[in-house]
């Protein structure tokens, strides 16, 4: 089975994130993306505004009603700092049928010789990287041992973000259609990001 993980902080998930795992899920041939929730990021500074217990309802809510997406807890459940090489040597020893790939944005490729133990990474695991329109992705920067393990994926135009999500909220403005129904009612009833 092929698994693109799309890992992230999720403060809150939103419907870029669902379109980005869609096109990877498609343009990669994966047989499923996994929504894992990151328990604390290595790479925010600042802490997430909603819990990983609320993290982790919205994602279990955006995930319903497609088949291909699954939620995972599995950082969460782990605690502590969520470093990328732990995660996957304890995905791979819990599924050792699956063929992993992490889902990051092209921005993100870029990043990948900075990234704590990438060359242990690269052993384990490949990359899908999203190309969304007019950045320029210069693949012939990186080294040749992490270029190798990327497949790049064209990419929508999405302006979503949680940062403006968030500030929504905030200011008592409108987020239907920028997450799923189902989630915008979770932030409502538990009064996510509000001032």
């Amino acid at each position: 089975m092929r698994v693109g993980i799309m890992g992230g902080t999720f403060d809150p998930i939103h419907n870029g994130h669902l379109i980005a795992a869609e096109r990877a899920r498609i343009g990669a041939g994966l047989d499923e993306v996994w929504l894992m929730p990151a328990n604390v990021p290595p790479h925010k500074p600042r802490a997430p505004k909603a819990t990983a217990d609320q993290r982790w309802d919205m994602v279990c809510l955006a995930a319903e009603g497609n088949p291909f997406f699954r939620p995972t807890d599995i950082e969460i459940g782990k605690g502590g700092v969520s470093y990328s090489i732990d995660t996957i040597k304890l995905l791979r020893s819990l599924h050792p049928d699956a063929e992993f790939a992490y889902i990051i944005g092209a921005d993100m490729v870029q990043y990948l010789p900075n990234w704590h133990r990438i060359d242990e990474i690269t052993q384990l695991i490949r990359f899908i990287g999203l190309a969304r329109p007019g950045y320029e992705l210069d693949m012939s920067n990186l080294p040749s041992s992490i270029s190798s393990c990327v497949t790049i994926v064209p990419m929508l135009q999405v302006e979503i973000s949680s940062t403006s999500i968030r500030e929504e909220r905030r200011i008592g403005g409108s987020v239907r259609y920028l997450v799923p129904e189902a989630v915008r009612a979770y932030m409502e009833v538990n009064h996510l990001y509000e001032s």
